[in-house]
């Protein structure tokens, strides 16, 4: 029986799977019921309310996994409209209404099927190259250049009068869109959508929409994932306008403007803009609204009882209910949920395979007159040093030295001023974050940066498949990296409902799932209790003889750092000012008075 289940019940491409059966048999059930009950008005309300299925699971593909609400996809809904009316309308028809239409694009008289083809390249295409510019913007600003997109659509329709008529209406196309090929395409639109969300690309988006910086860290391209995604979203929404426009038979460009971008944005936030199934539920708690308020409009008998018509209730009760679900439930009427139903055990991969060592090979890294200046501000003056493979180097010194900025510079999340990194004999200094990481440079920061929404084993997960790695492969990796760290039982647990201490490992473990030459830990040990201290302290100390990977230690704790450390640099005012053995460095008089006069052991550094 379908349900509720919680992500730890199935993984993957096997949720993906457990949701697209629960949907659509849902969906199917639900649409036959309709018909059956209510007749042909049962049957327009089902086809209708399908090619809305199919608008917002591809509204969801983009909205949902980047975090951007995007209101310029029903300009893709028209576009797919107009391209499928064109490529099928009847010759002696076209001939009559677009008598100006190129012959490259006259007299194709494409059945259906192929109308829908086209119209998700056209849309897919339009998607493509509006998304090279919109995919680099996030947030405000991406939901900002979707509406201008919106706006600029509508107007060339409505300037294209040769292709499209304008302003007037756009007649003369075959209504051949009927319940059960509605049905059957939004069936494939929720199977596209969920399969999507879990993939890869799915992946590395939600994972961006969660925190970028981390995401760039482990090696993600940001804008690429937001490409992808904008992309299919956009031919997804072009079938739903082709198969709107077969179903209304005729159409203007304010058709799809600000009313149906209200209607789909409505519909996502209604049902829950995260999920797959938050899409479908929004579309049928939306079209149950409208058409109760439907009634009211045109007058509704209730016995002896006659209403009055009243016009616009339905745009108001619906502002209502989206008010109402905002304030009732920020997440939407499915909370992020997606319903599920239980495969069986062979389908449901609940344990992995361990994954066989996979390391890089060693390699040093070197850091030659390193400075980074903020205007009047020298953050880094002229450091200079050398992070041994198969070695813990710890990093001490003042709040304020400059050793946070030094890792962003060397990660590539800042850029020098002056001076050179190398990785062995190769220069990075400058180079993107993400080539950085991609190169075996691997970080945490010093405040915790998880990918809240994943479970514990996608975020580590998805640093995996960043470096390449297959998605069983990945997964399995993953899996090693949570039991090195004592997260396994956690595997399935939300990233973001973990304590302090665990969400640090987190990170850790997702740093480690890169297989890096170079791990850059920020504090890693900061608010545990000294039994995790302890403990983190051993399996580090292990993980960095085993793997042979070098290691820059950052933290507060003294002893930890002292404990764990081969060599230690002492950074105060952006200078290096000490380096050599823990006991050399507890013993230099220059790190004594850096720390207030104080013996070190005497007050916490970090």
């Amino acid at each position: 029986m379908a349900g509720w289940l919680r992500p730890r019940e199935l993984r993957g491409y096997e949720r993906a799977a457990s949701t697209a059966i629960a949907l659509c048999a849902g969906a199917a059930v639900a649409a036959v019921l309709a018909i059956l009950l209510f007749g042909a008005n049962g049957e327009r309300i089902v086809t209708l309310a399908a090619i809305y299925v199919v608008c917002a699971a591809g509204l969801m593909t983009f909205s949902g996994n980047t975090g951007i609400v995007s209101f310029g996809h029903a300009g893709f809904v028209g576009i797919g409209a107009y391209t499928s009316a064109i490529l099928s309308m009847p010759a002696g028809m076209q001939k009559t209404v677009l008598p100006l239409l190129p012959p490259a694009l006259a007299g194709w008289e494409l059945p259906l099927p192929g109308a829908l083809a086209a119209a998700a390249v056209a849309g897919g295409a339009v998607g493509f190259l509006t998304g090279i510019p919109i995919a680099r913007l996030k947030g405000s600003a991406g939901s900002i250049a979707s509406l201008g997109l919106l706006i600029i659509v509508y107007t060339v329709l409505s300037g294209a009068r040769d292709f499209t008529r304008g302003n007037q209406t756009f007649y003369g196309v075959p209504r051949a869109t009927t319940a059960e090929l509605a049905v059957a395409v939004a069936l494939a639109a929720i199977v596209v959508a969920a399969f999507f969300k879990e993939s890869r690309t799915g992946l590395f988006a939600r994972a961006q929409r969660d925190n970028e910086p981390a995401a760039v860290a482990v090696g993600i391209q940001p804008v690429a994932a937001r490409l992808a995604a904008w992309t299919l979203s956009a031919a997804m929404c072009a079938v739903g306008g082709a198969l709107l426009a077969h179903f209304l038979g005729a159409f203007s460009p304010r058709t799809f403007y600000f009313d149906l971008t209200f209607n789909l944005v409505a519909m996502v936030i209604f049902g829950g803009m995260s999920g797959v199934t938050g899409a479908v539920a929004g579309v049928v708690g939306i079209t149950a609204i409208l058409e109760v308020l439907r009634q009211f409009e045109t007058g509704l008998a209730i016995g002896p009882i006659t209403t009055p018509p009243i016009l616009g209730i339905g745009s108001l009760g619906l502002g209502l209910g989206i008010l109402a679900m905002l304030m009732l439930r920020p997440r939407g009427l499915t909370g992020g949920r997606e319903a599920m139903v239980p495969l069986p055990r062979i389908v449901r991969g609940a344990t992995v395979e361990p994954a066989t060592a996979m390391v890089r090979a060693a390699v040093g890294l070197s850091v030659e007159a390193l400075s980074k200046r903020y205007a009047g501000i020298v953050a880094v003056d002229g450091v200079t040093c050398r992070i041994e493979g198969a070695r813990i180097t710890g990093l001490i010194g003042p709040n304020g030295a400059g050793k946070t900025t030094l890792v962003n510079l060397i990660t590539g999340h800042a850029a020098p001023t002056s001076g050179s990194i190398r990785l062995g004999d190769e220069p990075i200094g400058g180079a993107a974050p993400v080539a950085i990481a991609r190169r075996g440079i691997a970080r945490t920061f010093q405040n915790i940066r998880v990918f809240d929404s994943l479970s514990v084993l996608d975020n580590v997960a998805v640093a995996a498949l960043a470096t390449g790695a297959s998605r069983r492969q990945a997964y399995a990796i993953a899996a090693r990296e949570l039991d090195n760290l004592d997260l396994g039982r956690l595997a399935d647990e939300s990233a973001g409902a973990l304590a302090y201490g665990p969400r640090r490992r987190v990170e850790i473990a997702r740093a480690l799932a890169m297989r890096p030459s170079i791990l850059m830990l920020d504090e890693p040990a900061a608010g545990m209790n000294p039994a995790e201290t302890e403990d983190l302290r051993a399996r580090l100390a292990v993980i960095a003889a085993a793997r042979g990977v070098a290691v820059l230690l950052i933290d507060h704790d003294l002893p930890f750092v002292m404990g764990l450390s081969h060599d230690v640099l002492v950074l105060d005012r952006g200078r290096i000012i000490a380096t050599g053995r823990p006991e050399e460095i507890q013993a230099d008089p220059k790190v004594v008075e850096a720390y207030i006069g104080a013996p070190l052991g005497a007050v916490p550094i970090g």
